[in-house]
């Protein structure tokens, strides 16, 4: 018999260390990943992948942890453009005086793209690999990341008041179709609704929504229980809690992804349990803008699916999402007064796993799985900050930091290599940026 002939393969990476995410906690030293087609094949020890495939391309990072690529459960990529604009004030203060002014001023196209390009280049330095958008122009945010080969579920927007994007009711929903439409079967893009909140959004629209998101199969993407005066507001004008409306609305299900939920009663957190709803922690957003803290460790007690989300640049200021998951769990021990609490595996997991499970895409991304989508991160712990290496994931979550991200592949193909962009220009994308400050700089004269 003769010895069968390695396996051709377009990727061979070999680590240090690889935390697949699934199973949970697990950490292999010494591992490779096979890549073929833009899909993991195979996960084994670095010495049997060398004996078994014959790869085009071998990396090899032996002071590295390879994990699935971040997943930014909830952004506004536009608003990187924005970023700094107003700080230390409230949220419907920030909101009402400062960020729609401006944006009814600058909102279009132009800046859309603009946005999302710096956005994209800025998550890739930060391991990020897929985005949950809520923002204006889908139509053209879903080009620039369908450019960029960035994967991402575009926001259809939903609000009860006309913008540059839409202007009546039946607006909305006509372009949101022909977004859906569009991009229904791209392998890197989907759609989601994007209602703005229960304070901006009529009864009517949301039972349309309930039944569109159900016709076409895609997630509802909602700001649910950010603030306490939202909820008080939603008693006065209601006579309900905001999730309580939601739910005599039909839209409390497996589709809602609610975002941020820092007000939450027990019974609340079980009807999201019960319902299978997915909750979205914006830590940094939270505390910056006084909103509140979500309860991360008696959602994730619960049996709750918990994501994690950067929010956007102007309320956050970054999409950091190394940084975000170590602010969910330091965050999430204050709150539950529990050491414990949301320790490294399970924060790490809500970043991957659970931000997939939110966008609908567990089956594709979110863990170092054979047939999964090839949505890997490098992250190199040979530096002084992260040595030594006596626990991975808590060297991950505690220690290390955006700038250790070496490299990052979406679907097989190189984004970052080595520290460096790929095809992007990153000159080009600051140019752009100085120019819109200028533009919004002469608007608040």
């Amino acid at each position: 018999m003769t010895d069968l002939l390695p396996q051709p393969c377009d990727l061979l990476i070999e680590a240090g260390w690889v935390v697949p995410v699934e199973p949970h906690g697990a950490v292999l030293a010494d591992h490779a990943v096979a890549v073929a087609d833009g899909r993991i094949l195979a996960l084994l020890p670095a010495a049997e992948a060398r004996a078994r495939f014959a790869a085009r391309e071998t990396v090899r990072r032996p002071d590295a942890v390879l994990i699935p690529g971040f997943v930014n459960a909830h952004t506004h990529n536009p608003m990187t453009l924005l970023r700094g604009i107003a700080d230390d004030m409230p949220l419907m203060q920030w909101l009402q005086q400062h960020i729609w002014p401006v944006e009814a001023a600058v909102i279009g196209p132009e800046f859309v793209a603009d946005g999302v390009a710096l956005a994209i280049a800025e998550m890739l330095r930060g391991g990020t690999t897929c985005c949950n958008e809520n923002y204006f122009f889908p139509d053209v945010q879903a080009e620039v990341y369908r450019r960029h080969g960035f994967r991402a579920r575009v926001g259809l927007p939903v609000i009860d008041f006309p913008t540059a994007w839409a202007k009546t009711a039946d607006d909305y929903f006509a372009r949101a179709a022909e977004v859906h439409d569009r991009w229904r079967d791209d392998p890197l893009i989907g759609t989601a609704f994007a209602p703005h909140a229960p304070y901006t959004v009529s009864d009517a629209n949301f039972e349309r929504i309930r039944m569109l998101a159900d016709q076409l199969d895609v997630p509802v993407h909602c700001h649910v229980h950010e603030t306490a005066d939202e909820v008080h507001e939603s008693q006065d004008k209601h006579g309900q809690r905001p999730l309580a409306r939601l739910d005599r609305l039909g839209v409390v299900n497996d589709r809602l992804v609610a975002v941020h939920m820092t007000q939450l009663t027990d019974a609340e957190i079980a009807l999201c349990a019960e319902r299978g709803v997915t909750v979205v922690h914006c830590p940094e957003s939270n505390l910056k803008l006084a909103s509140g803290f979500c309860p991360a460790a008696a959602l994730q007690r619960a049996g709750v699916a918990l994501a994690i989300g950067t929010d956007g640049c102007a309320s956050n200021n970054d999409l950091d999402m190394v940084g975000e998951t170590r602010t969910a769990a330091l965050l999430a021990k204050a709150v539950a007064g529990d050491a414990s609490a949301l320790d490294a595996a399970s924060a790490l997991r809500a970043a991957t796993l659970g931000g997939a499970r939110a966008v609908g895409w567990e089956d594709r991304i979110g863990s170092i799985e054979p047939g999964k989508q090839a949505d890997l991160v490098c992250i190199d712990l040979s530096a002084l900050e992260t040595q030594p290496v006596h626990h991975v994931l808590s060297q991950l979550v505690y220690a290390a930091g955006r700038q250790h991200v070496s490299d990052v592949w979406i679907a097989g193909r190189a984004k970052l290599r080595a520290g460096a962009l790929v095809d992007m220009e990153a000159d080009a994308l600051l140019a752009r940026a100085r120019q819109w400050r200028e533009r919004i700089a002469a608007l608040q004269r």
